[in-house]
């Protein structure tokens, strides 16, 4: 899965070198981190979010057929992924 989604992501920035994909793997869940440079934030994320939706569409539909959920968080170089909540924290 993190293969797929470096792929599709490297075809559509401009520094396709600057692209890093993360993948965690939990006990049912997924967590793929997309880091790219500043300026290509906007190409990933698309307007109104379109593209990063379709690339959750496809990652879901790929973590179905294996029974598993996905996440996946876009980020900038250098930027920290959200921590996840804890119960009554």
């Amino acid at each position: 899965m993190k293969e797929l989604v470096e792929y599709i992501v490297k075809a559509l920035v401009d520094t396709p070198d600057e692209v890093n994909v993360a993948q965690t793997e939990g006990e049912s869940v997924t967590i793929l981190e997309i880091r790219v440079a500043q300026d290509d934030i906007g190409k990933v994320i698309g307007r109104e979010g379109r593209i990063a939706n379709a690339i959750r569409t496809i990652t879901k539909a790929a973590a179905a057929k294996n029974k598993r959920r996905v996440t996946v968080e876009i980020l900038t170089q250098g930027e920290e992924a959200r921590k996840p909540k804890t119960e009554g924290g």
